[in-house]
């Protein structure tokens, strides 16, 4: 996997009078529009797609899924065509994440809220194949083994590192559960939720896995989410032009920032450990920071 502009920012010391340091794995810096996460989950799925004779990709997401535009760029970049059902109807004016979807080749399908919620059904599945012919489908947001195993891959990067907390923000889970399957027994997962009530975290990582994980390995926290998928308030855009402000941090309202803000605050408030040396994950998505009205951020 070739992985260019790979960076690890440090900024040792931080919040010294509670003794912990603190690192951001800049996985935004992969690449500017496959990056993050989403390069890890796509990645045993554009391969499957590459070396099969399915050459056709189908997934799902909403107007400003990270995720679509993601595979919509792999699929362009492996000679692949890609199919993107999108939830909810067509609006009038294309949201900026979608106009670029089209823009990597995607052919997109828009379906009632509806309908999307049976997206995991044999119904529909059986009748985008029947639509689209013999293609691999790939669930939101990568939400199967195979993104799984490619989310391990993030592990890689820091092999050798004495990092006792790594910190990443969850949506479906897909990557929480790979990189639980590839942590350190020492070392423990920081979860922040994005979307509101997500309360089976657990439950989708064992799914996910087939496996148990010790108790102690994993904590969740579940009250960052600030309104939900992809809401925001004030005192987010705030933190995040403070973060840009002091450490030239780019970070998205969606995923990053809200994980960064929780972890910002257990820190001020002593939740970690005297010495923590905590990693925390930049899971990319910048490019949804487009839907925010010009002047909103200062980056």
């Amino acid at each position: 996997m070739n992985l260019p502009g790979l960076e690890n920012i440090t900024t040792d010391n931080l919040f010294t009078e509670n003794g912990v340091s603190l690192s951001v794995l800049r996985l935004d810096k992969i690449h500017p529009v496959v990056s993050g996460n989403k390069l890890f989950k796509l990645h045993y799925f554009i391969e499957e797609a590459v070396l099969s004779s399915h050459k056709t990709i189908i997934t799902f997401g909403g107007a400003y899924s990270n995720h679509l535009i993601a595979t919509a760029f792999a699929c362009n970049t492996n000679g692949l065509k890609s199919i993107g059902i999108v939830r909810g109807e067509k609006s009038a004016q294309l949201s900026s994440t979608l106009q670029q979807c089209i823009e990597y080749g995607m052919k997109l399908k828009f379906i009632s809220r509806a309908e999307y919620d049976k997206k995991e059904k044999a119904d529909l599945l059986s009748i985008l194949q029947n639509e689209f012919g013999n293609s691999i489908i790939i669930p939101e947001g990568g939400y199967h083994p195979l993104g799984v195993k490619g989310a391990a891959l993030m592990m890689d990067l820091i092999k050798g590192k004495n990092y006792t907390h790594i910190c990443t923000a969850t949506g479906t889970a897909t990557s929480l559960a790979g990189l639980l399957t590839a942590t350190d027994e020492n070392q423990q997962l920081i979860a922040v939720n994005v979307l509101k009530g997500m309360n089976d975290t657990e439950e989708r990582i064992l799914h996910l896995t087939k496996r148990q994980f010790p108790k102690k390995q994993l904590e969740i926290l579940p009250d960052y989410h600030f309104g939900g998928y992809a809401k925001k308030t004030d005192e987010l855009i705030a933190f995040m032009n403070q973060i840009w402000q002091q450490y030239r941090l780019p970070t998205d309202f969606v995923y990053t920032a809200k994980m960064l803000f929780a972890v910002f605050d257990k820190i001020k408030n002593n939740h970690f450990p005297i010495k923590s040396n905590i990693l925390c994950l930049h899971t990319g998505g910048l490019q949804g920071n487009c839907s925010l009205p010009v002047g909103t951020l200062n980056f």
